[in-house]
């Protein structure tokens, strides 16, 4: 089985991807840069962005039925590693012990600019 999860309260895919994937077990969900889905706005700096890709995460994981409790990966895009402690205070905020496991890496570029992106992996 493989559903296609799509709402309008986070940004729509700008490629030919879905922004998740439930295959009824585990939602799949694309990386979320910070875009806010009603204005197409991107927030100035790397708490506020991180805000909202991780407001953008919530939205995709409620279509699911789902929220960050069920997340069992994440993986975290950096446009400068610099950025990971502010980044850090403000991903611990959307996540409850247990806590996921997590990979942080730091990229040269992510789309248009930003300063992360964020894509979790969840489980029924």
């Amino acid at each position: 089985m493989k559903k296609v999860i799509a709402t309008t309260a986070a940004p729509g895919a700008i490629g030919p991807y879905s922004q998740a994937i439930d295959t009824g077990t585990f939602v799949y969900a694309s990386g979320q840069i910070p875009v806010n889905p009603a204005t197409g706005e991107i927030p100035e700096g790397i708490e506020a962005q991180t805000a909202q890709s991780l407001a953008n995460v919530k939205a995709i994981l409620a279509e699911a039925g789902l929220t960050t409790d069920n997340v069992v990966k994440t993986t975290v895009f950096l446009a400068d590693m610099g950025n990971f402690a502010a980044m850090n205070a403000v991903y611990a905020q959307a996540f409850n012990e247990p806590y996921p496991a997590r990979s942080a890496v730091a990229v040269r570029e992510l789309p248009k600019g930003v300063l992360v992106e964020i894509e979790v992996v969840a489980v029924r």
